[in-house]
């Protein structure tokens, strides 16, 4: 009889520790949504303490998602702890996730505590925790560099407190899969209240092994519940790939003998809506969701396929979401066409004003170009959530001049405030001149530190997917802009960016 894996994403906290992916509320709500739709077990919303904005984005999932557990992180004290839980309020089912570093370099250097502090405030936390929520799991930071002796004292202490999740992250990415799988077995072996609780791994992929010693902490450790992000998104090299670790359950359930709940057909969905919100591209040969994964150059590979499409495939593409994706819609399809395609995808818009104004802009879209693809949807959504935003900058027109031998020229025209403004400039091309124009005027003062181009569709008539990575004064943003005008993509993506550096929302850095 097989065993149930519990999914835990925290693409919606821990991936939005990437430079730059932070998140509105509304678009974390898009994504929760889609992640309910792929039925994740467990979905980590965010941490409430950390800002009144992350507070409030976990309790607009709290009170909208209702198949999923909805959890927050919070350090371990009293104040923390008892914002998550105020967040959590409207949840169906709901966790609080508490964490505090019980590696001696963490405690020494960032706690300033010594082990026997460390651990009266795991008891303390998980004690007062218990009190506010049934749901509790604790995460001893840190703690595959943690000496074990101690870190079976702290779990075994916080099991008794009422813990009833364990999760022993691989907070740097040291770990390798056989050490990392036999580090959980021996805890779990040595601390004597180890079956009262279900026990979790989470691993960051700073040597590219991430999804194999989750995998090995399943398999060889005991674990079962595995916490992950979409398209393994996450600060520095980032975290355990969701729909890998999900695909390899599945596809290999003759070794790994576990059941999962998650719908793996709208993988592909919350890959792209993840991609798309955050400005993180998915690189082409990403497993399960890139572009390439079921692509087929080699001619004895394409043979093979044909005659018999397991030769040389393990997975189903439209098993995880990949389907002929040019949608029956254009400039003379109806509205409730356009309304069941956004159900299709995972969008659902509040009310029928914003629904009304995303079909005129689809519309638009529609008189531009010929053929329309889900991406297209998706990209026109975001730019109408944001629009909605009533952001301090706004894109009106723009125009460009470019000739060889000629320095090109720009003229842009954008809100400010809610105010017109037109502003020009030469540059070394289109985009630059464009994006020197808006400088001109904004004098933000900020450094670009990327500046990526996405073809959204596989065509020249393809909208481009412009991202735009901005620091100043310590904060890195991202701006992302679609259009099928590269040049106007981009202006849309700088004034994107510039918004998000004008949102004075503070961050708390939090568990790694």
């Amino acid at each position: 009889m097989a065993d149930q894996l519990i999914i835990f994403d925290t693409t919606l906290r821990d991936g939005e520790q990437s430079p730059g992916a932070s998140m509105t509320k509304d678009e974390k709500l898009r994504i929760a949504r889609q992640l309910e739709r792929l039925k994740v077990d467990v979905i980590e919303a965010g941490f409430a303490a950390s800002s009144n904005g992350d507070f409030d984005a976990v309790q607009l999932i709290a009170n909208h998602i209702k198949d999923s557990t909805i959890c927050s992180l919070s350090r371990a004290n009293d104040r923390d702890i008892a914002r998550a839980a105020e967040a959590l309020q409207g949840a169906n089912r709901a966790r609080i996730h508490t964490f505090i570093a019980t590696s001696a370099l963490h405690m020494e250097k960032k706690l300033r505590m010594t082990p026997e502090q460390v651990l009266e405030q795991a008891k303390q936390s998980v004690r007062f925790a218990r009190n506010l929520c049934g749901d509790i799991e604790f995460s001893p930071e840190d703690g595959y560099r943690s000496d074990p002796d101690f870190l079976c004292r702290v779990i075994e202490a916080v099991i008794a407190e009422g813990a009833t999740t364990i999760n022993v992250p691989d907070t740097v990415g040291y770990a390798v899969p056989e050490l990392y799988g036999n580090f959980i077995k021996t805890l779990r072996e040595r601390v004597p209240n180890s079956d009262k609780a279900i026990w979790s791994v989470h691993c960051h992929n700073d040597l590219g092994m991430a999804v194999a010693n989750s995998l090995a902490g399943v398999k060889i450790g005991g674990a079962r519940q595995i916490e992950c992000t979409i398209n393994g998104l996450g600060e520095r090299a980032g975290n355990c790939a969701l729909e890998e670790v999900v695909m390899a359950v599945k596809t290999r359930r003759d070794y790994f003998n576990l059941d999962l709940n998650i719908d793996p057909q709208h993988i592909v969905a919350a890959s792209r809506m993840v991609s798309q919100i955050t400005g993180f591209v998915v690189q082409p040969n990403k497993a399960v969701v890139g572009a390439n994964a079921f692509a087929h150059a080699s001619g004895i590979h394409q043979d093979g396929v044909l005659k018999a499409r397991d030769t040389y495939e393990i997975m189903r593409a439209e098993d995880v979401g990949w389907s002929n994706n040019k949608i029956v819609l254009g400039k003379l399809s109806g509205r409730n066409a356009f309304k069941q395609r956004l159900q299709e995808l995972g969008v659902s818009l509040d009310s029928e004003a914003e629904i009304n104004s995303a079909f005129a802009r689809f519309k638009e879209l529609a008189d531009r170009k010929s053929d329309i693809f889900d991406e297209d949807i998706l990209a026109l959504v975001n730019d109408e959530s944001v629009s909605a935003e009533k952001e301090q900058y706004g894109f009106v027109s723009l125009s460009q001049h470019s000739e060889t031998g000629e320095m090109p020229h720009a003229c842009v025209v954008f809100t400010v405030g809610g105010k017109e403004v037109k502003a020009e400039s030469v540059g070394n091309g289109p985009v630059d001149a464009s994006l020197k124009a808006i400088e001109s005027h904004v004098q933000s003062g900020a450094e670009m530190v990327l500046y990526s181009v996405n073809a959204i569709s596989g065509s020249t008539e393809s909208q481009g997917e412009v991202t735009v990575r901005l620091q100043n004064s310590g904060r890195v943003v991202n701006g992302v802009g679609a259009d099928p005008d590269i040049v106007v993509a981009s202006a849309k993506a700088y004034l994107s960016a510039l918004n998000k550096l004008h949102s004075k929302a503070d961050r708390v850095a939090a568990q790694g």
